[in-house]
């Protein structure tokens, strides 16, 4: 009998069998040994809620497949691996920050300089960053022509999981070796509870979405305080489940129901958002590190590596113990989940930013720690948003109303009480300003600011004043 071809399916952030490219062309190739290498020196270290999800998501993964698990560069496993299982070709899924890039490029190099076909292919976006332009074929820097021309130009339909015939390879680590679940102490004890990693979760959430919180998505997601949100950027970060899947949920549920064409649109956007994000990185590669717009590069920001108020502020920002509910129960949250809604996140960028003057880089570099979605593009791109210096970014005379946005979008005080328990018992009205509360009530509800919570570090107005004068400086 003749023997089948072998491919390596070097798993990267495409942790599904469904609507896998790089899986497919492997499949129909012939027989399949699914790789996940850790440790690549090239590539940015996860952080630690990334690390917790990915363990899960590996795990999920390796129920289905026989997936071998090693450690080291990249560009030296495969040629190893390929050569032990007899592979004679290595295919995987494209990433766009420059570190995904670089490592692409040495492990083509050396995968060919042994005489092994390497394969990658588009599997993690709708379109390549590379396809989008403008007349005259430049990038694009503003989102809504950009989403624009991707709705116009389209993208491929999503297919099912192909048939595989999985090989195994011995000799792999145990996904314990990894060493990517925390442990003295295990700060993410509880998160199997909330989250569930991996394809088969991934598909639930969305079906769980689609079907109740779609509904009244445009208007709605902005309040934290209400289901109306996905909560599949983790999945959608590591490959659980494809983009182009989502979108197509999305729009046969409008189809369905047409009342919903609006929202459907709007979750749309959220993938265009992301998409733009990418488009971004891949073009302008120093976006995680260096701002967009290089006048921003004067601005007079307040270092906490040699200004200890500076470094005590960002410890209660990092906290949640600003003094300021709404921001300290979005801080609460991404440290007690691993996630944060997305007001929220632009809320507590803003009081980074404009309230304490410390450079987004470092509300980057935590969030890049406690988020399990921690997504180069995104994230860079969406930090130098709210400070302004991003492309398309929000004006940077625009500073979030701490407070005011706690009132707007938490009017019943849910979300701020669930993570502000030592507040629960204040009036909706006072909630959000505590400092303004009259003692008796302060007393009634059990709140002693500064003992059982802490006054604000800074003072709205004269925040304001401060990061307007700075502004007017560059």
């Amino acid at each position: 009998m003749k023997t089948q071809p072998l491919t390596l399916w070097w798993v990267r952030n495409d942790l599904r069998t469904d609507d896998n490219p790089a899986l497919r062309w492997a499949a129909e190739r012939g027989e399949v040994v699914p790789v996940f290498i850790a440790g690549d020196a090239t590539l940015r270290p996860l952080g630690g809620a990334s690390q917790w999800w990915l363990h899960y998501s590996l795990q999920a993964l390796g129920q289905g497949a026989p997936l071998h698990l090693t450690q080291g560069a990249a560009w030296a496993e495969l040629p190893r691996l390929a050569k032990v299982a007899g592979a004679s070709a290595v295919v995987w899924s494209r990433g766009y920050a420059p570190d995904e890039i670089a490592q692409s490029k040495a492990v083509k190099a050396a995968l060919e300089q042994a005489g092994i076909e390497a394969h990658s292919v588009h599997g993690n976006c709708l379109r390549e960053p590379w396809e989008i332009a403008n007349a005259e074929g430049a990038p694009m820097k503003v989102f809504t022509p950009y989403w624009k021309r991707v709705l116009a130009a389209g993208w491929n339909a999503p297919e099912s999981a192909p048939t595989v015939t999985w090989r195994s390879l011995a000799g792999g680590l145990a996904l314990a070796d990894l060493g990517l679940l925390p442990s003295q102490p295990n700060w993410a004890e509880g998160w199997n509870e909330m989250w569930q990693p991996g394809q088969a979760g991934a598909h639930a959430r969305a079906e769980e979405f689609f079907t109740l919180g779609l509904n009244g998505y445009g208007e709605r997601r902005n309040r934290p305080d209400l289901p109306n949100v996905s909560r599949l950027s983790p999945a959608i970060h590591f490959g659980e489940v494809s983009v182009r899947r989502l979108a197509q949920l999305a729009n046969q549920r409008a189809a369905q129901q047409p009342s919903l064409r609006s929202d459907a649109d709007k979750f749309l956007s959220e993938l265009g958002w992301r998409e733009f994000a990418h488009h971004l990185l891949y073009h302008y590669p120093t976006l995680p590190t260096q701002n967009w717009k290089d006048g921003f590069n004067s601005y007079p920001w307040r270092n906490p590596a040699t200004d200890p108020t500076a470094a005590a502020d960002l410890r209660a920002w990092q906290r949640g113990q600003t003094g300021y509910p709404f921001v300290d129960a979005g801080m609460r949250q991404l440290y007690q989940t691993g996630w944060l809604h997305n007001r929220v996140r632009m809320v507590v960028a803003s009081f980074l930013i404009k309230h304490l003057r410390i450079h987004w880089q470092h509300g980057e570099a935590w969030f890049w720690d406690t988020l399990c979605d921690a997504d180069a593009a995104s994230n860079a791109a969406s930090w130098q948003w709210v400070a302004g210096s991003g492309a398309d970014a929000a004006p940077y005379f625009r500073i979030f109303n701490p407070f005011g946005q706690g009132e707007k979008f938490d009017p019943n005080g849910h979300y701020t009480r669930q993570y502000c328990p030592e507040l629960a018992l204040l009036p909706n009205e006072h909630l959000q300003q505590p400092w303004a509360a009259p003692a008796l009530v302060l007393k009634a509800a059990g709140v002693d600011l500064g003992t059982t919570y802490p006054h604000p570090i800074v003072n709205h107005e004269a925040a304001r004043a401060a990061a307007m004068a700075g502004y007017e400086q560059i």
